[in-house]
């Protein structure tokens, strides 16, 4: 599940939940938050936003947003996904 909403020049991610089936090492479907994330990064372009995507991170995950999303942290925990992480992640999982 994803709850995005359009802001002026971007997406905003507000919650992004993977199914309790779908978390830890037993999980049934690979890549479904990548997968979300990049659907949100597809709708940003559709809205004339250059791919732009920010969503508020816990702390133990920024490092992480960085190395797989390509994020940005702009401080404290927002984090942006910028036009050219947008294109590689929407060439990943479409």
């Amino acid at each position: 599940m994803i709850s995005i909403t359009e802001r002026d020049d971007h997406i905003y991610i507000h919650l992004i939940e993977s199914a309790p089936f779908n978390l830890g090492k037993n999980k049934v479907y690979l890549g479904v938050p990548g997968n979300l994330i990049a659907f949100a990064c597809k709708i940003a372009f559709h809205r004339g936003f250059e791919g732009y995507v920010a969503f508020m991170s816990k702390n133990e995950l920024i490092t992480h947003y960085q190395k797989t999303l390509g994020a940005i942290n702009i401080g404290g925990q927002l984090m942006v996904i910028n036009t050219e992480s947008t294109l590689k992640l929407i060439d990943k999982y479409f």
